[in-house]
C-alpha cells in the first residue's frame, strides 16, 4: 500500500465467525472492543468418565477442546489468546474472565503478567451445584470471574446505580447466588445438552449491565452456544461471537435470531453522574451576593455569606457544610439541604440554585 493510506477495516458486528479465535482476533482492528466476555477452556484434566450411584453416566466436559498435554501448553495458549484480546480492546475497555479452581489462578497471573489490571474478582455462586457423587471431596459450587482492565487507572464503564437498582437499591456484591441453565433455557440438539458449558443468561446480563452500554461492542472468544450474543442483542449492545465448531455457531445463530431487542426506552437507564457544583459558582454567576443572609434550615439561624464562598454564623466560619455540621451538634449534613435563600420574601433552599447552574451546563 501507498504511503499514507490508512486501511480501514470494518468491525464484523452481530456476527459469529467461524474458526480459531486468535488468528480471528489477528483480523481485528486494533483498540475497536468496548468489552470482552471470555469463557475458556478450564482445562478440567478429566481423566476417566464419572458414574452417579445408580450407575448412571455423568454428562460430564470431555471435549476435545478441553484438553490439553500440559499446563506448559494451556499457558501458551492462554497467554495467546488473552494477548490478542489486549490488541482488539480499547483503552477504557475491560474484559471479563469465568474459570474454576483448574484454571482461574492460572488465567489471572498471566492476566497480571501482560498488564491488564485487576477490578473485581466475582463469585457465581450456584443455587442448583451439581453434587460430589464419591463424597471425597466439596461440593463444587462456585465459579470465578475476573473482571479487569486493560491499563490501570484508564476510564472505565461501570454502571453502578443500574446494579443497585437490580439489588433492591443496595450496593450489588461480588458473591452473585444465581442457578445453572436448566429446564428451558437450557439448549438441547437432539434430546442433549447442545453445549456442555452453557452459561445462564442471568450472568450475562449483570456482566453486561454492569460494564457497557448501549451500543457498545462486545466480543466473546468461545461463542459456544451464544448466551453472550443472545444478552447483547436483548440489551441493545452489539456482539462479535468467534467459534470453531460450525455445529455450535448453527445452535448460537438460531438462539440468537429469536431473541427480540427491548424497546429503546428502556435500554439507557444508567443515571449520569451530576456536575459537581462548588457553592462559590453561585456567587460567580451573580445567583447569590456576598453579605447575603442565607438560614439554616432547622431553626432559621441566620448565616452570613463571604466573598469567598464561606459562611459566618456568629463565631462559626467555614462552608455550608461544615457550619450546617456545627449546627447540627456534629452530625453529618449536607449543605445544599440545610440551608436556605430569600427570594420575593420566601424561603427556599439553595440547591434549587444549583440545579438551575447544572441545566445551563448540560
Amino acid at each position: 500500500m501507498g504511503k499514507g493510506i490508512i486501511r480501514l477495516v470494518m468491525l464484523p458486528l452481530n456476527q459469529i465467525l467461524q474458526g480459531d479465535c486468535i488468528e480471528i482476533l489477528k483480523s481485528l482492528p486494533e483498540n475497536s472492543v468496548d468489552l470482552v466476555f471470555a469463557d475458556p477452556p478450564y482445562n478440567l484434566q478429566l481423566q476417566n468418565d464419572l458414574y452417579r450411584p445408580d450407575l448412571s453416566k455423568v454428562d460430564a466436559v470431555n471435549n476435545k477442546w478441553d484438553k490439553f498435554s500440559s499446563f506448559a501448553e494451556y499457558d501458551s495458549f492462554t497467554s495467546e489468546w488473552l494477548s490478542a484480546i489486549r490488541r482488539v480492546l480499547k483503552q477504557t475497555g475491560t474484559i471479563w474472565v469465568i474459570g474454576s479452581y483448574h484454571n482461574i489462578y492460572r488465567v489471572g497471573a498471566i492476566m497480571q503478567d501482560l498488564g491488564f489490571w485487576i477490578l473485581n474478582d466475582i463469585i457465581w455462586l450456584k443455587t442448583n451445584p451439581m453434587p460430589n457423587f464419591r463424597g471425597v471431596r466439596f461440593t463444587n459450587a462456585h465459579e470465578t470471574m475476573i473482571w479487569a482492565q486493560k491499563n490501570k487507572g484508564a476510564k472505565y464503564t461501570f454502571n453502578h446505580h443500574s446494579m443497585k437498582a437490580l439489588n433492591d437499591d443496595l450496593q450489588m456484591r461480588s458473591d452473585w447466588a444465581l442457578p445453572l441453565a436448566t429446564g428451558k433455557e437450557r439448549i438441547k440438539s437432539n434430546g442433549t445438552k447442545a453445549h456442555p458449558t452453557q452459561k445462564p443468561e442471568s450472568l450475562l446480563y449483570r456482566v453486561l449491565m454492569s460494564s457497557s452500554n448501549v451500543g457498545d461492542v462486545i466480543l466473546d472468544p468461545f461463542f459456544g452456544s451464544g448466551t453472550t450474543g443472545a444478552v447483547a442483542k436483548k440489551l441493545g449492545r452489539h456482539y462479535i461471537g468467534i467459534e470453531r465448531d460450525k455445529k455450535y455457531i448453527k445452535v448460537a445463530q438460531k438462539r440468537i435470531d429469536e431473541v427480540k431487542i427491548a424497546p429503546d426506552g428502556s435500554l439507557t437507564v444508567e443515571k449520569p453522574k451530576p456536575a459537581r457544583i462548588p457553592f462559590g459558582s453561585l456567587l460567580e454567576n451573580g445567583l447569590l451576593k456576598p453579605g447575603q443572609n442565607l438560614y439554616f434550615a432547622k431553626d432559621r439561624t441566620p448565616a452570613r455569606i463571604l466573598a469567598n464562598g464561606h459562611l459566618k454564623c456568629r463565631e462559626l466560619v467555614g462552608s455550608i457544610h461544615a457550619v450546617a455540621r456545627e449546627l447540627s451538634n456534629g452530625a453529618p449534613a449536607n449543605g445544599w439541604d440545610s440551608w436556605l435563600y430569600k427570594e420575593n420574601g420566601k424561603l427556599k433552599v439553595i440547591d434549587e440554585l444549583r440545579e438551575g447552574i447544572r441545566r445551563l451546563k448540560d
